[in-house]
């Protein structure tokens, strides 16, 4: 698959599964609405298998960098399933079984000696899910609308999906080779940035390819660490808003 070529919407009537179109992994998926932000336990929650993305189609990644632009009036309408799968592939899905000399997983962005440190975890309107890139699934990590807190000052909490950037120093260590700035803090901090940047600008030209909004802000970093209980080596970098444009 050429990571030039954008991927296309096709009608969420093509699903029949609950969770407004998403398939639940196990028999008795629960509902699991949140209301009023608060964060609960995913208790019964399953993951979310994705259906299988869509690799090729939209418009020429020329025509999405021309159209590329932050749009923060997003309507709070649901993706469908098949274009929340896309998105999330495009965003940090794997591309390859083989990226590089490493013997990894190849994803659609880079990172320094392929660490792949970057979590997305995905706020959808009745809880936050885990990107699990390998299985394309959303793994449930906390019930409740969180959207707010992954936003900024308050502004588009109904966006119907948030990415939240979170960088895993430890994944540093595991990379397949150990340049000597993987284990320098400063190193690591523009390491993880950069990452973020190239996953988020995957996001700005995927919606751009398919008539979405994106919005890449900031985010409740504290609040979130603790509702998400991420360990200490882990850190909320940044937030994003997709949706369909207001």
């Amino acid at each position: 698959m050429n990571r030039r070529a954008f991927l296309r919407v096709v009608p969420a009537s093509l699903l029949t599964a609950r969770f407004s179109g998403l398939t639940m992994a196990g028999d008795d998926a629960a509902n699991a609405t949140g209301s009023g932000g608060a964060a609960r336990p995913a208790g019964d929650l399953q993951p979310i298998v994705l259906p299988k993305p869509e690799t090729e189609g939209g418009k020429s990644v020329l025509t999405a960098l021309r159209e590329r632009r932050t749009i923060r009036s997003i309507k709070q309408d649901r993706l469908p399933p098949q274009v929340l799968s896309n998105l999330l592939w495009a965003a940090f899905g794997v591309n390859r079984e083989k990226g590089g000399p490493f013997g990894q997983l190849g994803r659609t962005a880079a990172s320094a000696s392929n660490a792949q440190e970057i979590d997305l975890y995905v706020a959808l309107p009745e809880a936050v899910y885990l990107y699990d890139a390998p299985a394309h699934r959303l793994t449930p990590v906390v019930a409740g609308d969180l959207r707010p807190m992954a936003g900024n000052r308050g502004r588009g909490a109904t966006a119907p999906v948030r990415i939240i950037f979170v960088a895993d120093i430890a994944r540093f260590a595991k990379a397949g080779f150990q340049e000597p700035g993987l284990w320098d803090a400063e190193v690591q901090k523009s390491y993880y940035n950069v990452a973020t940047g190239l996953i988020a600008g995957n996001v700005y030209l995927f919606a751009a390819s398919q008539g979405l909004a994106a919005w890449f802000h900031n985010c409740d970093k504290p609040g979130l660490t603790k509702a998400l209980s991420l360990r200490p080596d882990q850190r909320v970098l940044y937030a994003q808003s997709v949706g369909y444009p207001a």
